[in-house]
């Protein structure tokens, strides 16, 4: 699931009139590189939920990623065929974004249609606004996290300036991601806002959100995550490689001059 509903506040005035997953960067729209990176994973479906200026975005990248057949070169390049998008219409539905767990109760029977081997109720999450060129999405990491019986595997990332006190620790022995109380001096690392995710954090006893989110509730993520963490559900990794938070329109220019 690639969450593309907000509204970039922080972007403006650059998203008063385009969508911040598709500001460009070194040349085609941020997102763009999420759903590349997919592909070359091997991954062949993708849900996008959308809120702020949505229709752009299903304009743009429609039903199937690339939407001209793959010469044989990029065959080779992207590792598979083409990859299926559907959406999550957040905006059309309910006026607004749903928040992050929000979006993701209410795009649950798009995730995962059916249960049928254990990694139908498995999938990845990641923000539309992040640069992480290098990431690799891969089918071993989700039959890992699926085989680990954990309810998330998230990737942290060195401290951003923006963010000098991080989010979560990472215990090395274990490799389980630690909610720490405010005054522990253990180094904390940032969620890079990628990570798998199993259905059952987003129901119940994890989460009260009805199947589907019919009535639209807004919800955030963290807290389902320091939730789960707190009973040893939630394991981690560093990434140590070029990770971005498209956040500003500074850090977009600086991204675009320097990468």
């Amino acid at each position: 699931m690639l969450l593309a509903a907000g509204r970039g506040e922080r972007m403006r005035p650059l998203t008063d009139t385009c969508p911040k997953p598709l500001l460009p960067v070194h040349g085609k729209p941020l997102l763009q590189w999420h759903l590349e990176a997919l592909l070359r994973g091997g991954f062949h479906r993708v849900v996008l939920n959308t809120a702020w200026l949505g229709p752009k975005i299903e304009q743009h990248f429609g039903s199937i990623f690339p939407v001209q057949p793959l010469s044989d070169k990029h065959k080779q390049l992207l590792n598979t065929e083409q990859l299926q998008i559907r959406y999550s219409h957040e905006g059309r539905d309910f006026g607004a974004a749903l928040e992050t767990a929000g979006g993701i109760c209410r795009a649950l029977p798009l995730l995962c249609p059916a249960s049928g081997s254990v990694c139908d109720d498995v999938f990845w999450v990641l923000a539309g606004d992040v640069f992480a060129p290098d990431f690799a999405f891969t089918q071993a990491a989700l039959e890992h996290f699926a085989a680990s019986g954990k309810l998330a595997h998230v990737w942290l990332v060195p401290n951003p300036e923006h963010n000098p006190r991080g989010d979560f620790a990472l215990e090395a022995e274990s490799g389980l991601a630690l909610n720490l109380p405010a005054d522990d001096p253990r180094p904390r690392f940032t969620y890079s806002t990628i990570g798998l995710y199993r259905r059952a954090l987003f129901e119940p006893p994890w989460c009260a959100i009805a199947p589907g989110n019919p009535y639209g509730e807004r919800a955030a993520l963290a807290p389902l995550l320091r939730a789960a963490m707190d009973q040893g559900q939630v394991t981690a990794e560093l990434y140590c490689a070029a990770w971005t938070d498209v956040g500003t329109p500074e850090r977009l220019a600086q991204l675009n001059r320097t990468h």
